[in-house]
């Protein structure tokens, strides 16, 4: 097994997730959206984001709006519409089931492990 492929897998589980917090946030710009995501240490490219925000857009998630720009072609915006909303509290009630999960299993067998260490 790689673990490259295993993290890389664990950060594909998220993206949703994480591209709807960024929106969630306020409209925005897919740039904007590459730029905070890679300041939280979540590195994504354009062509992981464009197919994700079709995708979330046709499931009526999200909605756009185009704005003229200054210097090239207008932008798009993208912000969550009410049943992105919905969506976006249910995947997040489902991240901290999971999260919580993993922090008590993995906090338990480190509690273990230092426990076999002092009984030493």
């Amino acid at each position: 097994m790689n673990i490259d492929n295993t993290a890389s897998q664990m950060r594909k589980g998220v993206l949703e997730f994480c591209i709807l917090s960024v929106i969630k946030q306020g409209e925005a710009y897919p740039s904007d959206i590459i730029d905070k995501m890679k300041a939280a240490n979540l590195n994504i490219f354009e062509g992981t984001l464009y197919p994700l925000l079709t995708r979330l857009k046709n499931a009526e998630f999200l909605t756009y709006r185009w704005v003229e720009s200054n210097s090239g072609p207008p932008r798009k915006y993208f912000s969550l519409t009410d049943k992105g909303r919905d969506f976006y509290k249910e995947l997040e009630a489902t991240w901290f089931e999971l999260a919580n999960a993993v922090k008590a299993l993995t906090e338990a067998e480190h509690e273990q492990s230092n426990n076999n260490f002092n009984n030493s």
